[in-house]
């Protein structure tokens, strides 16, 4: 690279991104389906029933139907992938697909998988949403990445969802 470009490319970077609070989801959960040990780890099927979603001026419930695909890979590790639906009060409809990953001691994961509560401080539970919708007036979801961080409850899962600026 000239003393130009070299120029050029560290004076015209962009600042890194910030986030910015999109909408705290409660999403209610049934007991587990243990399909049982895979080539992808112990496999488990969570149905979603029910709940809420609310963001700055809007309001969503989570529509029964949904389910989180879950992989329990390490003894301290689960991959999760939730797909659902959520309505808003204007009846317009969001599809979520929200991958995650969930870390913990192995002490602490054997009793989430058991359905035990647990202190949220002892979890690493991080996740990329992805909204889809064909609302126009929601269409901007399309076109911006997600981040969240989550908490598992024994009955739901609750999640803080940021846009990434």
């Amino acid at each position: 690279m000239s003393d130009t470009e070299d120029k050029l490319h560290n004076t015209h970077r962009p600042a890194p991104p910030s986030l910015a609070f999109f909408a705290t989801l409660n999403v209610q959960v049934a007991p587990a389906h243990e399909v049982g040990q895979t080539p992808a780890g112990n496999r488990r099927v969570i149905a979603i029933l029910g709940g809420d979603a609310r963001g700055d001026g809007w309001r969503a419930r989570v529509l029964a139907g949904g389910a989180d695909f879950q992989a329990i890979v390490t003894p301290t590790l689960a991959q999760l992938d939730a797909r659902y639906v959520l309505e808003t009060d204007a009846g317009e409809l969001i599809y979520v697909h929200n991958r995650a990953i969930r870390s913990a001691s192995a002490e602490t994961t054997a009793r989430l998988v058991r359905g035990e509560p647990v202190d949220p401080a002892e979890v690493y539970f991080r996740c990329a949403p992805t909204f889809e919708t064909a609302a126009p007036s929601l269409a901007w979801i399309n076109e911006r990445l997600f981040v969240g961080v989550g908490v598992r409850r024994p009955d739901r899962v609750e999640i803080d969802c940021f846009t990434v600026l």
